[in-house]
Order: structure tokens, then C-alpha cells, then sequence
């Protein structure tokens, strides 16, 4: 396809990867509300708000960790060795997340919260360092970057539609054994450890061995500190501002995995005839949808020319998408008229998935790629940890939202906190959209020019459209 063999094999590592961990992601609140071991479960009998605040701490850490593990990187080890020891990290965590109750009587919960903190250390090595090495394969200026950066990203979303499928099946085969599916994801971060262990060499060279610090020093010698510019106070006046909108987006979008699991799982009529649709199946819609509908988004920006909406615009129609999402679920819950022992249509999760991913086609290429116009060069790596920090907080308060479904009860009282969460989220994205639209306007003033669109060859347009969100996808999951 005339780009370096390279390309393919991080491609491959990334991909099994991501599968690991949207394997483990899938199943994660699903076995903290599992039913005891003792009686004849195969969960920790959690209750659904310690479940989801867990899953917030979890993933929010999951997002902080990179900036340790990208330092590391830079100054010590790395990027290739950062990959490497991350990824047996991940490996170990996962096996440890695995280890059958009956080997470690009266220890599940240690051993659980051992494997979940080997696995954050691990993400942090693993994570900021794989995509930067995709752009390491190309000189500067080299056309074939971006579409690079595409291939890549299909690779990260056809491991997050696998992970779903495969873990799901698998826990369906050991009769509900989730820890048979954390098992599943290890295998999966195994499989990238051993693409990496035999073809690196062979097909990156010297890439990613040298620390980035190392090579940049001679560069920088000459550098001197000058105080910020007005133009540069401005821009980063639009990072802020940009990044107290992600927080919501993030914090509802991240329902996915946590609030929306478990309301595929006890509240979902999943029958297809004789077969009942796995829960964690639903977990791979958002990936399946990117697929399909990424190009046809960066088609639609592309085509729009002149008119296509500026970055805070297309960042309100995502807020605007994500809170239509959640009216899918309120349907839903609507649809039980407050009766726990009726089953809502899986129709509204596919819909409310659907308008979740078109928000984030029209959010997610966003967030980095501005990050890196309008910081000040002195300054972006402080800047994109700043991002990274909005992130982190949005995981961390889509956990804590979701945890308000409450701390057992009846059903009906989950469905109603269900339905006051759903609500609550749509009004406030709904909300936020609009305000954010009202700013647009001021926030392109603040980016002094940073905004300017360059049209040029449609097709080659097009393609680093596809590239930014690939970029993106690159760090961002």
C-alpha cells in the first residue's frame, strides 16, 4: 500500500492491544455486580454506585498515567522500551484480574485491586508512545503521514469492535465466568507483545529506541524563555475554555461502559429468537459505527468548503448528538412505564450508541488537533497534559454521575434514578451546546487566525481529515 512495513506492525500491535483493554473495559462493572463466588457467582457483589465510582477512578487514572509514562519515555527509556514493559504490565494485570477465586480464598478484592493498579502503570508506559512512532516512520513533509495515521486508526477500532464480540462469547462459554474474559484480554495483550518481541527490530530499526530528550538537547541549547504573547494568552484562553466543555461530553459519553453496561444488562430485552445478545456485544456499536461513518463525516466537512463550521460549532453539535443519545435512553426507560420486570428494546441502545458516536465524530478530531495549533511551542507539551488532565476529570465525574443510580434498592427505584441520570445528562449537553455555539464566534476571534480553513486538492483535504481523528483515536481511547 506503499507505506512502511513498519506501519503494519505497530497497526497489528495496537489493534491487539486495544482489544485487550476494551476487552476488559466491557466486562469490568459487569463482575463488580456479579454475584459473589460464595454463592455460586462469579463476581464480588458489589453494588452498582461502588461499581460505577470504581469504573470513574479507573478510567480517569487510565488518562493521567500516560503523562508519567510519556515523561518516562521521553527522558529514560524509550518509546520502544516504554512499550514493552507497559505491555507486560498490562499482561500481568489482566492474568491478575483473571486469577480464579478458589486460588486466592479470602483475597479476591486484593488481588483484584493489585491487578487493576498493574494494569493503570502498564496503560501509562503503553499508551502515549505507540502512536508517536507512527509519525516517526515518515520524514517530515511526507504526504503519506496522514493517511498513515488512518490505517492506524482503523486498527484501533477494529480491535475495539473485536474486544466486545470475543470477551463476550467467551464469558457465555465458561457460563458467565467474567474472569475468563479478563483471562481473554490478557491473551489479546500477549499476542502484542509477541508482534513487538519478534518484528521491531526487523521492521522499525532504530526507531523509538533513542529517549526524545536525548535528541532534542543539542536543539534546544539556544532556546530562550520569553513571557507570553497576547495572541498566545488568547489561544490558550481557548484550551481552557474548550476543555470545561470536553469535561461534559467525556463524563456522558463514558456512560458507555459503566451506567449504559449495566442497563444492557439487567434492563435490555436481548432475545434475537432463541439467542440472547450479549451484554458486552453492544460495547463494540461505537466502534463499528466509527468505521462506517468516519469517512462520511470528513466527506460532509470537506464537501461544505467555505461553509463548514468552525471547530467550538462542530464541538456543540457533538454536545448537542451525545444529549439526542440519551433521549434514546430515556425512551427506553419510558418504554418499562416504571416496570422492572419488562424489558426495554435493544432498538434504543442502538440508537443512543448511533447519535453517541456522530458527537463524537464531530468532537473527537478536534480536541488534540487544536491542542497542537494553538499552544504556544514552549509550552505544548504542558498544554496537551493539561488536556489529558479535562480528560482524566471527565472519567472520573462520568463515574461518580453514574453511581447516583444508588446504593441498592428496588428496581424501580434504579430505573427512576436511571431516568432522573439520563435526563440530567441530556439537559445539561443540550445546555452546554447551545452556550457553546453562542461563544463560537469569540473563541475564533481568541485563536487569531489558528482557525483558517486551506482548501486544497478535495481528496488530499479529505484525507487529512480522517488522519486528525485517527490521530486522535491514537491517544484519546
Amino acid at each position: 500500500m506503499g507505506h512502511p512495513k513498519g506501519l503494519f506492525l505497530l497497526f497489528t500491535t495496537e489493534l491487539w492491544e486495544r482489544f485487550s483493554y476494551y476487552a476488559m473495559r466491557a466486562i469490568l462493572v459487569l463482575y463488580l455486580v456479579g454475584q459473589v463466588h460464595s454463592q455460586g457467582g462469579h463476581g464480588l457483589g458489589w453494588t452498582q454506585a461502588e461499581a460505577l465510582k470504581l469504573y470513574g477512578i479507573f478510567t480517569g487514572l487510565v488518562y493521567l498515567t500516560p503523562l508519567i509514562g510519556g515523561w518516562l519515555a521521553d527522558n529514560y527509556l524509550g518509546q520502544r522500551k516504554a512499550i514493552i514493559i507497559g505491555g507486560a504490565l498490562m499482561a500481568a494485570g489482566q492474568f491478575l484480574l483473571g486469577t480464579p477465586h478458589a486460588w486466592v480464598p479470602g483475597m479476591e478484592t486484593e488481588v483484584f485491586y493489585l491487578g487493576l493498579a498493574v494494569l493503570i502503570a502498564g496503560n501509562g508506559l503503553f499508551k502515549p508512545n505507540i502512536s508517536t512512532m507512527v509519525g516517526d516512520l515518515y520524514e517530515d513533509g511526507d504526504h503519506r503521514r496522514d493517511g498513515a495515521f488512518t490505517i492506524f486508526y482503523m486498527g484501533i477500532n477494529v480491535g475495539a469492535f473485536l474486544s466486545g464480540i470475543v470477551v463476550g462469547s467467551v464469558v457465555a462459554a465458561y457460563d458467565g465466568n467474567y474472569q475468563m474474559g479478563f483471562v481473554c484480554a490478557g491473551i489479546g495483550m500477549v499476542a502484542s507483545l509477541i508482534i513487538q518481541f519478534l518484528f521491531a527490530q526487523k521492521y522499525l530499526g532504530d526507531i523509538g529506541r533513542v529517549p526524545a530528550a536525548k535528541l532534542s538537547q543539542a536543539a534546544n541549547q539556544n532556546v530562550t524563555k520569553e513571557p507570553l504573547t497576547q495572541v498566545e494568552r488568547d489561544r490558550i484562553k481557548v484550551i481552557m475554555v474548550m476543555g470545561l466543555f470536553t469535561i461534559i461530553f467525556w463524563a456522558g459519553f463514558e456512560q458507555a461502559g459503566g451506567l449504559m453496561n449495566l442497563f444492557t444488562n439487567e434492563f435490555t430485552d436481548r432475545m434475537i429468537g432463541g439467542f440472547e445478545v450479549p451484554t458486552t456485544w453492544f460495547q463494540s456499536l461505537n466502534a463499528m459505527f466509527i468505521v462506517i461513518f468516519a469517512p462520511v463525516i470528513a466527506s460532509v466537512w470537506v464537501r461544505l468548503g467555505d461553509r463548514e463550521p468552525n471547530s467550538p460549532v462542530k464541538f456543540a453539535m457533538g454536545l448537542v448528538l451525545l444529549a439526542v443519545g440519551f433521549l434514546f435512553m430515556i425512551g427506553a426507560v419510558l418504554e418499562m412505564n416504571g416496570d422492572p420486570t419488562s424489558k426495554s428494546s435493544m432498538w434504543w441502545l442502538v440508537g443512543a450508541y448511533f447519535f453517541h458516536t456522530m458527537g463524537e465524530l464531530c468532537l473527537s478530531p478536534i480536541g488534540l488537533s487544536m491542542v497542537t495549533k494553538l499552544a504556544p511551542l514552549r509550552i505544548a507539551s504542558l498544554m496537551m497534559g493539561a488536556w489529558f488532565l479535562f480528560v482524566a476529570a471527565a472519567n472520573y465525574i462520568g463515574g461518580f454521575v453514574g453511581s447516583l443510580i444508588g446504593h441498592g434498592g428496588s428496581q424501580e427505584e434504579q430505573l427512576a434514578n436511571a431516568m432522573g441520570i439520563f435526563a440530567g445528562i441530556a439537559i445539561t449537553a443540550t445546555v452546554s451546546g447551545v452556550l457553546l455555539y453562542f461563544m463560537a464566534d469569540k473563541l475564533v476571534d481568541w485563536m487569531h487566525g489558528a482557525e483558517d480553513a486551506h482548501h486544497g486538492d478535495e481528496d488530499k483535504v479529505l484525507q487529512e481529515e480522517i488522519a486528525v481523528t485517527g490521530e486522535h483515536e491514537g491517544v484519546q481511547r
